[in-house]
C-alpha cells in the first residue's frame, strides 16, 4: 500500500509538469466539446487526433487521448440536461430526469449534481486502477502463450457482447477485422499475405488510415444525411450549488452508480453506456417512490452520471494490465500505444512506470479540471450547438486528409482512408457496427502470434489450450458469454418457427 502511494506521488510529479498539464487540459476541453456536440464521439475524435500525437512523447499523447474519453462523459450531460440533446450515448438516460429538472427551474441543481457525481466517481475509478493494476499485472505475468491466446479470444468475444446489432453480424465483423490484421508480410515465413502485390501493403494496413476512415470520415458522411433543427432555448440558471438536502439525497445514488460503473468498466462486454442504464434501472428499483423517475428525480441524474464516469476510468484496468480492450475506444488506445512503440499489457507497469503512474495521476487532475471547465462555461458549451454542422465537418475532413498524409507522407494512405470511409458508411447502412472489426484488427496479430507459439512449444498438440487451468477458465468464460447472447436469439427463432407451423 505504501509503495502504491509512493508511486502515485511519482506519477503526480510527472503529470504536473507544464507540458503534461497542458495535454491534460487539451484532452479535457476536447472531450467536453465532443460530449456537447451530438454526432461526434470519443472514437471518431481520438481516431482523428491520432496523427497529432506522433509529435508528442508517449506520456503526453496518452494523457491527452484519455482526457478526451472521460471528458466526453462530462460534456454529454450538459446539453442533455439543458436542452434535452444528449451529446453522448452515455447521457441519454441522464436527459430523462435532467431535462425535467431544468424545466422546473432546477437546471443548476442538476448540473451541479452531475458534475459532483462525475468527479467523485472518476476519482474512485482512478483509485481502483492504482490499487488493482499492479496485482493484476503481476498475475498476468504468470501467463504462458496458451493463456494469452485464450485471453485474446475472451477479448474478441467481449466485442460481440458489446455490439448492439445481430450477434452474427458482430462475429462477421470480427472475422473481417482478423483478415485485415493479417495483411502484410508473414513474420515466420517472410511471405506476403493478402497484399494484392501492392508494395505499400507489405507492412500491413495503416492503423491511422483504417480508424480515420472507418470512424472519423464515415461518421461525417452519416451525419450529413441527418436533417435536424436544434432549438437552443435553455432555462435560466439561477444557482449552481445545490442545497444540503439535495446532496444528501444524491449521495447514496452516486455511490451505487460508482460501484456499478466500476464493475462494468472492468468486465469484458461492459462499458459506460451499459453502466449508465443499469445504474438508472437500479435507482428506480430501490426507490421508495419510483413514480418520481421521469419527472425530475435527482437520483436519475446522479447515478447514471457517476456510473458512466467510473466505467470510463476503470476500463483502463484490463487495457493496462492485460492488453485487452473492452471497447472501441480502448482498442484505439492500444493502437496509440503501439504506434509509440509501447506494447500494452502486464509489462507496462514494470517497463513504463512513468507512463502508467503518470496517466493515473493525470486522471485525478483531469477530473478536477473538468469540474472547473464545465460549470462556469455552461453558456459557451450550449451556444456551440448553434454552429452549423456543415462548417464543422468541412474542417474535420481537411484535418483528416492532412493527418493521414503526414504519417508516412504517402498518398496511398489517403486512398486507403477513403476506401475505409466508404466501408464504414456501408456498414452503418447495413446496421453492422464497425467496433468489433476494430477489435479484431487490433487483437488479431497478437492472437495469431500466441496461437503459433503455443503450437510450436506443444509440438502441434491443440489440447495445450485446454490442459492449462488459466487458459481453460478463460475459454469457458468466453463460451458462457457467447451462450448468454446466443440463447435468447435461438429461443426467439424457435418460437417463430413453431408459430408458423
Amino acid at each position: 500500500m505504501i509503495d502504491i502511494f509512493a508511486s502515485l506521488g511519482h506519477g503526480f510529479a510527472i503529470a504536473a509538469t507544464p507540458g503534461n498539464l497542458l495535454f491534460c487540459l487539451i484532452g479535457a476541453v476536447c472531450g467536453t466539446l465532443i460530449g456537447v456536440l451530438p454526432g461526434l464521439g470519443p472514437v471518431a475524435t481520438i481516431s482523428l487526433l491520432l496523427p497529432v500525437t506522433f509529435a508528442l512523447d508517449p506520456i503526453g499523447a496518452i494523457i491527452m487521448l484519455s482526457g478526451i474519453y472521460y471528458g466526453a462523459q462530462y460534456g454529454g450531460s450538459t446539453t442533455a440536461i439543458l436542452v434535452n440533446i444528449p451529446g453522448e450515448s452515455t447521457s441519454v438516460v441522464t436527459a430523462v430526469d435532467g431535462y425535467k429538472m431544468a424545466q422546473q427551474g432546477r437546471a443548476g441543481e442538476a448540473l451541479a449534481v452531475a458534475a459532483i457525481g462525475s468527479f467523485i466517481a472518476g476519482c474512485i475509478g482512478t483509485l481502483v486502477i492504482a490499487l488493482a493494476g499492479p496485482p493484476l499485472a503481476l498475475m498476468t505475468q504468470q501467463f504462458a502463450s496458451p493463456d494469452y491466446f485464450s485471453l485474446m479470444v475472451l477479448g474478441l468475444v467481449s466485442a460481440v457482447v458489446l455490439a448492439n446489432g445481430s450477434m452474427f453480424q458482430a462475429i462477421a465483423m470480427i472475422f473481417l477485422g482478423l483478415l485485415l490484421g493479417m495483411v502484410g508480410m508473414d513474420i515466420n515465413t517472410g511471405q506476403p499475405r493478402l497484399t494484392m502485390d501492392l508494395i505499400e501493403l507489405s507492412d500491413g494496413i495503416n492503423f491511422v488510415a483504417l480508424v480515420m476512415g472507418l470512424f472519423g470520415i464515415a461518421e461525417v458522411i452519416a451525419n450529413l444525411e441527418l436533417v435536424s433543427s436544434r432549438i437552443v432555448n435553455h432555462s435560466t440558471i439561477n444557482s449552481i450549488w445545490p442545497s444540503m438536502k439535495v446532496l444528501r439525497g444524491a449521495w447514496a445514488s452516486v455511490m451505487r452508480g460508482t460501484l456499478i460503473g466500476t464493475i462494468f468498466g472492468i468486465l469484458p462486454g461492459g462499458g459506460a453506456t451499459i453502466a449508465a442504464f443499469s445504474a438508472y434501472a437500479l435507482e428506480k428499483r430501490v426507490a421508495k417512490d419510483p413514480s418520481r423517475f421521469g419527472n425530475g428525480a435527482v437520483e436519475g441524474v446522479a447515478a447514471p452520471e457517476a456510473a458512466n464516469n467510473a466505467a470510463a476510468q476503470t476500463s483502463f484496468v484490463p487495457l493496462l494490465t492485460m492488453g485487452i480492450p473492452t471497447s472501441a475506444t480502448m482498442a484505439l488506445m492500444i493502437g496509440a500505444l503501439t504506434l509509440h512503440g509501447i506494447a500494452p499489457g502486464p509489462m507496462v507497469i514494470s517497463r513504463q512506470p512513468d507512463l502508467f503512474w503518470g496517466l493515473i495521476a493525470s486522471m485525478f487532475i483531469g477530473n478536477a479540471m473538468l469540474v472547473i471547465i464545465n460549470l462556469p462555461m455552461i453558456g459557451i458549451w450550449v451556444k456551440l450547438l448553434s454552429v452549423p454542422y456543415r462548417l464543422l465537418y468541412l474542417i474535420i475532413l481537411v484535418v483528416c486528409a492532412i493527418g493521414v498524409f503526414s504519417v508516412n507522407n504517402s498518398s496511398f494512405d489517403i486512398y486507403m482512408t477513403v476506401g475505409f470511409a466508404l466501408l464504414g458508411y456501408i456498414l452503418r447502412k447495413l446496421n453492422a457496427e464497425p467496433a468489433p472489426l476494430l477489435m479484431g484488427f487490433v487483437l488479431g496479430p497478437m492472437l495469431e502470434e500466441n496461437f503459433r507459439r503455443s503450437l510450436i512449444t506443444a509440438h502441434g498438440n491443440t489440447m495445450v489450450f485446454f490442459e492449462r487451468p488459466i487458459s481453460l477458465a478463460l475459454l469457458i468464460i468466453s463460451a458462457g458469454l457467447l451462450l448468454s447472447i446466443a440463447l435468447p436469439s435461438i429461443v426467439r427463432w424457435r418460437g417463430e418457427v413453431f408459430k408458423e407451423t
